[in-house]
């Protein structure tokens, strides 16, 4: 091979290497445990951090407005409502809502519910049947659970506190964190409540640095001189998640560390080994005048040779474990070839070639700086 001519080191140790395939091979074992550990590892956790940010993404754009009770306020002002909708204007879409609970009855069977009072349903929520309006004027909305308990459908009739209502759509079960959840709720007309005071604001803004800015602007208007209002940013929630997968990842990544930690002893251990049994050859190497930086390089070769297999085939049986995940789990082809599961290949990979080039580099020394009468004598 060209390369073999160019560097004799590279030649040489691959013959050393292949004059003991069994203890090289075992060498080589441990760094591919090693890689395969910490790259699988690390792509797991990283894909359980993708996973829960794709499923809940879309709640980092939502913001929630609501009276401070800590402070004796028990609903949101006319005119705090509409500064709201004011600052959330052009940047997203704020829904005031009423809420409170009632026992909803159809004739066949009864049940608690909570029931929302919103003019503007579409912003929030859709239909599994029926059609919801786009400003709701009559009629009740009735959430999934509800209607299968109640045996409810578009056109039922429903009994809320003495008063009927139609149903015009059920809505679909709710399958993201949500500041409101209908599944066991009616959602009504403003006008049916009694009180005309709105418990909170739910802002869904165009993106999560919308979400930020709206939150400051509402904190800065409506609580200047006290603070009568609640600000619920539920980006927050991401980010206790991004850091609790951080540190997840941080937990997994030490343990499969240890594993190649191991692999680099079994490597020092193998070079030792060698250089000990060899050291007749070099000494006759460095008496035909072999200089010592080559010996050296020619062991720190063999040491990389060993990190290098052992990592790349590490680091090709990780890839296959994660085209596994994506085969036999539901974890999505998005996440599965995503850019940065590759740099845990490549960071296994080159951490398994370090730990091999560092565990080869004293028994290497040693041996190139043996004097090469006391190394002939054995």
């Amino acid at each position: 091979m060209k390369l073999d001519r160019r560097f004799p080191a590279i030649l040489m140790a691959r013959r050393n290497l292949d004059r003991n395939r069994l203890r090289s091979a075992l060498a080589a074992l441990g760094i591919v445990i090693g890689v395969l550990a910490i790259a699988t590892l690390g792509i797991f956790g990283n894909v359980l951090q993708l996973s829960a940010t794709n499923e809940l993404g879309a709640i980092g754009n939502q913001v929630v407005v609501g009276p401070n009770q800590d402070a004796g306020v028990t609903s949101l002002s006319a005119r705090e409502v509409e500064t709201v909708e004011q600052l959330t204007a052009g940047r997203g879409t704020a829904v005031p809502l009423i809420s409170d609970g009632a026992v909803v009855s159809n004739g066949r069977g009864q049940s608690f519910a909570t029931l929302y009072g919103i003019s503007t349903p579409t912003a929030l929520f859709s239909a599994s049947e029926g059609t919801i309006p786009d400003r709701h004027r009559q009629g009740a909305l009735v959430g999934a659970e509800l209607a299968d308990r109640l045996d409810l459908r578009v056109g039922s009739i429903v009994d809320i506190e003495g008063n009927e209502y139609r149903v015009v759509a059920v809505l679909a079960p709710t399958e993201d964190i949500s500041p409101v959840s209908p599944d066991n709720g009616v959602v009504l007309p403003p006008e049916e409540f009694v009180s005309d005071e709105y418990n909170q604001v739910v802002v869904r803004a165009d993106s999560g640095e919308a979400a930020s800015h709206i939150a400051a602007s509402v904190r800065e208007r409506l609580n200047a001189r006290e603070e009568r209002v609640t600000v619920f940013e539920f980006s927050t929630i991401l980010d206790q998640i991004g850091e609790f997968f951080a540190l997840l990842n941080a937990f997994l990544l030490g343990l499969a560390g240890i594993s190649l930690v191991v692999a680099g002893v079994s490597i020092f251990n193998v070079m030792l080994m060698s250089t000990s049994e060899r050291r007749g050859e070099i000494g006759v190497l460095r008496a035909v005048g072999v200089q010592r930086r080559d010996v050296l390089r020619m062991l720190v070769v063999e040491a990389a040779l060993l990190g290098t297999v052992g990592g790349a085939i590490g680091a090709t049986l990780s890839a296959l474990v994660t085209a596994g995940l994506y085969y036999f789990t539901p974890v999505t082809l998005a996440v599965a070839l995503d850019p940065s599961n590759g740099l845990y290949l490549v960071g296994a990979f080159v951490f398994g070639v370090v730990v091999s080039l560092v565990s080869g580099l004293y028994p290497a020394w040693r041996a190139a700086n043996e004097p090469p009468v006391e190394a002939l004598r054995g």
